[in-house]
C-alpha cells in the first residue's frame, strides 16, 4: 500500500508538526488558567445578558486581568487572580450597570497552592494513563512474538500518543489559548480515543499474521501491514469523521465554556486518525526492518 511505501515522507510530516510543537511551547509557553495558577471565580446571573464586549468596558478598567466568559442563556463568568471581599463586592456593583440585574451565582477562590496540586495531578494523570495504555496492549497481544514482540506494539502507541497530544498542545500555545482543567480532559479524551483507531490497525494485523501462519503462507511482514490498513482504512476514516463533525458543531454551536475542550479534541481526534493509518503500523515495518538488518537478514 502507498502508506508504507511513502512512510517516509508521513515520518517528515509527524516529526515537522510535533518538532514545531515543542519550539512553541518552550518559546510561548502556556497561557494557564485560574485552575493551575490559583485565582477567583465570579459567576453573575442576568435577566438579559449584556454584550461581551460592554461587559468588559466595565470590569477591565477595574480588573485589567479578568477573564469574561459567557456561560448558559444568561450567565457571566470572571476569573482574575486572587480577590478579596471587597473586590468581589466592586465587581458586583460594576456589573449592574444601566440598571441591569446581576445576581451573584458562584464566588470561590482557588490558592496557589491547590492550583500546583491540580496541575501536578494533571501531569500524573497523563503518565499513569500512557502507561496503563502500554501494558494494556502489551497484555492483549502477549500471543504476537513473531516477527514483533507485543510490548513493540504498545511502544509504538505510546509514540503516536504523544504526537497525538503534542500537536493541539503547540496549538494552544502558539494561539494563546487557555490551558485549563478542562484542556486536561481534552488531552486524556484524545489519549483514549486516540489509540483506538490504532488498535484496531494492530489487531487486524494480529489476526492477518495468525492467518498466516494457521495457512503456512509466507508473507513479507511489510505487505501484511499495508493489507492491514487497507482492510481498516475506510472504517477508521469514516468513524473520525462522525466524531470531528460532532465537534466541530460543539464548537461553532456549543457554549464558550467548552470552546478551547472541543478545539483540543478537534485537533487531538484529526491528528489521531492520521498517526494510527500514516505513522503507527509503518513504525512497525520500520522496527522490523531494523530488527531483520542487526540480524543480517
Amino acid at each position: 500500500m502507498f502508506i508504507i511505501k511513502y512512510k517516509k515522507i508521513f515520518f517528515a510530516l509527524a516529526i515537522i508538526l510535533v518538532g514545531g510543537s515543542l519550539v512553541t511551547m518552550i518559546v510561548k509557553g502556556f497561557k494557564v488558567g485560574v485552575d493551575f495558577t490559583g485565582g477567583s471565580v465570579l459567576e453573575v446571573a442576568y435577566d438579559v445578558r449584556p454584550s461581551t464586549e460592554l461587559i468588559k468596558g466595565y470590569i477591565l478598567p477595574l480588573r485589567p486581568d479578568a477573564q469574561i466568559q459567557e456561560v448558559g442563556a444568561n450567565d457571566v463568568m470572571i476569573r482574575t487572580e486572587p480577590i478579596d471581599q471587597a473586590t468581589k463586592d466592586t465587581l458586583l456593583s460594576a456589573l449592574a450597570f444601566d440598571g441591569a440585574q446581576a445576581t451573584e451565582k458562584r464566588f470561590n477562590t482557588i490558592g496557589p497552592s491547590v492550583g500546583k496540586e491540580l496541575r501536578s495531578k494533571a501531569v500524573l494523570s497523563v503518565i499513569l494513563v500512557s502507561l496503563a495504555i502500554i501494558l494494556f496492549i502489551a497484555f492483549a497481544f502477549r500471543k504476537v512474538a513473531k516477527p514483533i514482540s507485543s510490548w513493540v506494539y504498545g511502544l509504538i502507541a505510546i509514540v503516536v500518543l504523544v504526537h497525538d497530544v503534542m500537536i493541539p498542545a503547540g496549538f494552544f500555545a502558539f494561539f494563546g489559548l487557555q490551558v485549563d482543567t478542562l484542556f486536561v480532559v481534552g488531552l486524556l479524551t484524545i489519549l483514549g480515543v486516540s489509540i483506538n483507531d490504532t488498535i484496531v490497525v494492530f489487531d487486524r494485523i494480529r489476526e492477518n499474521l495468525a492467518t498466516n501462519e494457521k495457512k503456512h503462507i509466507k508473507e513479507d511482514f511489510a505487505h501484511t501491514v499495508g493489507k492491514s490498513i487497507s482492510q481498516t482504512f475506510v472504517r477508521s476514516i469514516m468513524t473520525s469523521v462522525t466524531v470531528l463533525i460532532a465537534l466541530a458543531a460543539l464548537y461553532l454551536f456549543g457554549p464558550e465554556a467548552t470552546r478551547n475542550l472541543s478545539i483540543a479534541m478537534f485537533l487531538g481526534m484529526f491528528f489521531g486518525t492520521y498517526s494510527s493509518i500514516f505513522i503507527a503500523s509503518p513504525l512497525l515495518v520500520v522496527w522490523n526492518d531494523y530488527k531483520m538488518k542487526r540480524a543480517g537478514k
